[in-house]
């Protein structure tokens, strides 16, 4: 698993370019591939400074922190799926193709609840179809845990995951239009393939994206930067489950993208990551101070930005309210 994340940040930080370039949806402010890569980064570096043999508690331990950093819309559905793939693998200390084949199926539950308007054709789908290809081919090993297993397993789950990403170009007509796939649905198939290569001791497919619409070296730079309009609002806030509802259901009247998830139980109820796109920041800051005290506040323009940047306001402590 520290192998397994430690790939992943190597080859979302190769191809982070070529994602910004293609990302237009939900917003074409261009930083897919950078928000996926700083927010692996974190969990990676929790996982390697994590002294432990359960891989539930290893990967649970990576997902708290990839949360806690999450970066956009795409950072926040790994962070999601890498706390929820954690669940079902408690106490065992070896993946096997039943556990991955369960853990992917809670993943994908998972990050289609985590968002208020999901939509089709998007890392979404990629995790959807990612999840029925392992289980397909594990429901056909009749239970067997063994390595060879598990290969069949991770070579028909990345299989399932790339069909999708092609397909992603014809569900969502933003994409159809501009001729591209999802920069999200990518993403994840390149953090996909680093399991399966991380898991058999193997090498990453780099030929896995050849051919992909949009992606060639030649192909145009998509994103055209400066188009996306308003804010990215996230912060961190300890809510009972009522209150989260209430506080999502005020977010989705006043912007969109809203993702909301649980990191950890606390005394309140759950520590909850929020996210949303709003036209302005003071509304949305307004509802999240209401409902409680929230942490680890940044507000951030959806326009290019670019690795390094800084929000626009950011605030590691306990805010005052």
């Amino acid at each position: 698993m520290k192998r397994w994340l430690s790939k992943a940040e190597e080859s979302l930080g190769n191809h982070s370019d070529r994602l910004n370039a293609i990302n237009i949806f939900p917003v074409a402010d261009g930083d897919t591939g950078t928000n996926l890569y700083l927010t692996v980064r974190a969990a990676s570096q929790a996982a390697n400074a994590a002294d432990t043999s359960d891989l539930g508690e290893l990967l649970k331990t990576a997902g708290q922190a990839a949360m806690e950093d999450a970066r956009g819309n795409s950072g926040t559905l790994f962070a999601v799926f890498l706390s929820a793939i954690a669940e079902p693998l408690h106490h065992h200390m070896r993946l096997s193709g039943p556990l991955l084949a369960t853990a992917l199926q809670r993943a994908q539950i998972r990050s289609w609840s985590a968002l208020s308007d999901p939509v089709p054709g998007t890392m979404l789908s990629v995790l959807e179809a990612t999840a029925r290809g392992a289980a397909v081919v594990d429901g056909a090993q009749n239970g067997d845990d063994s390595n060879h297993a598990l290969a069949l397993t991770l070579q028909a789950a990345v299989e399932a995951a790339l069909v999708a990403v092609v397909h992603t170009e014809s569900q969502l007509g933003v994409l159809t239009q501009a001729k591209v796939v999802d920069a999200g649905g990518v993403g994840f198939l390149l953090i996909l393939d680093a399991l399966r290569a991380a898991s058999l001791g193997e090498e990453l497919q780099d030929e896995l994206l050849d051919g992909l619409h949009g992606y060639d070296i030649q192909a145009p730079h998509i994103h055209n930067g400066g188009d996306a309009e308003g804010v990215e609002v996230m912060c961190t806030i300890n809510l009972s489950p009522l209150d989260a509802a209430t506080l999502r259901l005020h977010l989705d009247e006043l912007g969109d993208s809203v993702i909301m998830s649980a990191v950890t139980e606390v005394e309140e109820g759950y520590r909850w990551r929020v996210h949303v796109h709003v036209p302005t920041p003071e509304p949305a800051l307004k509802l999240i101070q209401e409902a409680g005290n929230p942490m680890n506040v940044s507000v951030t323009q959806l326009a290019s930005p670019r690795l390094g940047d800084t929000p626009l306001y950011s605030e590691v402590q306990e805010a005052s309210g």
